[in-house]
């Protein structure tokens, strides 16, 4: 029989997907057979899995902590928000219908049932089953039919571990507190508390751990130190943390779109110490630069829009005539076309909105999501690459006859994405692109400078993860794991 043990937070980003994150990589390393799980995920990260599903981008990098392959049992219930009423729920990897929150509060007993079913299968085939809850499980309001943290975990009858950050302050009134609005036998459930991101000496903190356990019965099972420099995928917060080095040889610009999707697409971008990286957010100037990327969206036509409102559009022009280079990836290869048709209301209400105009292309979004892991090559045909694509939209139009990259399907290369006849903008539907070092020199060569050094994203996920579990099982109490 398997062993499950549930990790809950007393906030998001507490710790939570990073601690599953850890254990699994411990236990893999200890050849225990090990599957990461989180019932209910809300995120606009996902990846997509070898089934042909969506998952979030969380349990993809907790299953490679787990030497596993993603796989939609995993994360059978995905919420992608669409706007602030409404969001698209996706049930074992396949997206059934968009909801606002009293419908899916209606919904969520079939959701239950779906949870379940994925659970089941992944306690016959691993050993034990490392739960990752969502927010914290003291929100009062969404209780009733609770199925992400202790909804599921009185499901199956499991224990659980409640992570709270110290760095945020108020560490021992969210553990104490968070305790004392759960019922009766959800705080039996709870066999002790992992207090996480502590900088110090921790002598100092023994009195109030002593405190906490005298006052809730609990025990601390560890204190997991602030790991400096934690380069792991986000689950969907976005890390605002740009780069900035007056020696870098290349300045690069995202936007930051309200609804962005997959911001993890720039990470190797990012942590490369040979770039200048910038999150434009709302109501900030574009700076002057090499390249601006317009990101992948939940939302493209309420995106768009929100870019022009901005006059980012006018910077985006003007940065064209001054030779800077333009790249759009998934929802911003969309705006660069013509137009962006969505008739069937599957993002919004606004059935159409004018593009950029830099490609002749248009794009219709279709009821019909297309989750494909791609494999493939750039414009040269020699540079691999390698992806996935997540999207509605279908595009077409003369631009596509210039494509940015060319993916094997079935014995065939087929045309992605679009170069423009000046050379100066990109586009691609492929998201984990530059999580390829060759892919990366590639482009980067495309905006006219070579680096000295590149981030190859699943080796350094690999040292992280290795660097994170040697932090973790050093402070760790691993009891729970024998009982």
């Amino acid at each position: 029989m398997s062993k499950t043990i549930m990790i809950q937070g007393t906030t998001s980003d507490a710790g939570k997907t990073t601690l599953v994150a850890a254990l699994c990589r411990i236990l893999k390393n200890r050849g225990v057979s090990v599957v990461p799980f989180k019932p209910q995920n809300m995120a606009l990260n996902s990846a997509v899995t070898e089934d042909g599903g969506e998952i979030g981008r969380a349990q993809a990098l907790q299953a490679q902590a787990a030497g596993l392959k993603p796989h939609t049992d995993m994360n059978p219930i995905l919420i992608k928000p669409t706007s602030d009423t409404k969001a698209q729920i996706i049930v074992h990897g396949k997206a059934v219908n968009d909801m606002d929150a009293v419908v899916y509060h209606d919904y969520k007993q079939h959701a239950m049932n779906a949870v379940l079913e994925s659970y089941r299968r992944l306690q016959n085939q691993y050993d034990v089953i490392v739960v990752e809850g969502a927010g914290s499980p003291a929100e009062i309001n969404l209780r009733d039919r609770d199925i992400a943290n202790m909804g599921f975990a009185e499901a199956v009858d499991c224990p659980v571990i409640i992570i709270a950050d110290i760095d945020r302050g108020g560490v021992f009134a969210h553990l104490v507190g968070t305790l004392d609005l759960l019922s009766a036998s959800e705080q039996k459930r709870v066999i002790g508390f992992v207090i996480n991101r502590f900088r110090g000496d921790l002598s100092l903190l023994q009195s109030g751990l002593d405190w906490l356990e005298q006052k809730t019965g609990k025990p601390v099972l560890g204190v997991i130190p602030y790991v400096q420099g934690l380069k792991l995928d986000a689950e969907d917060s976005l890390d605002k943390k740009g780069r900035k080095n007056s020696r870098a040889k290349v300045r690069i610009a995202v936007l930051a779109l309200p609804r962005i999707s997959n911001h993890n697409d720039f990470d190797a971008l990012r942590f490369n110490p040979e770039i200048d990286f910038t999150w434009v957010g709302p109501e900030h100037a574009i700076p002057a630069g090499d390249l601006i990327i317009i990101p992948g969206s939940k939302n493209v036509c309420a995106d768009l829009q929100f870019l022009r409102d901005q006059g980012w559009d006018s910077a985006i022009a003007k940065h064209l005539r001054y030779g800077g280079k333009l790249m759009g990836v998934c929802g911003g290869f969309q705006m660069l076309g013509d137009a962006i048709t969505d008739p069937h209301a599957i993002e919004s209400a606004m059935g159409e909105i004018k593009g950029l105009g830099y490609f002749a292309m248009n794009t219709i979004l279709k009821p019909e999501k297309i989750l494909r892991q791609q494999k493939g090559f750039l414009w040269d045909k020699s540079t691999q690459v390698a992806g996935y694509e997540i999207h509605c939209g279908i595009s077409h139009g003369a631009a596509l006859n210039k494509p940015t990259c060319y993916f094997e399907q079935e014995g065939a290369l087929v045309h992605d994405g679009a170069i423009s006849d000046d050379n100066q903008i990109l586009g691609t539907y492929l998201h984990g692109l530059f999580d390829s070092a060759d892919a990366t020199q590639k482009i980067l060569k495309w905006v006219g400078v070579e680096l000295d050094s590149l981030v190859a994203m699943d080796e350094l996920r690999e040292r992280e993860l290795e660097r994170l579990a040697r932090e973790v099982e050093t402070v760790l109490n691993m009891d729970w794991l024998c009982h």
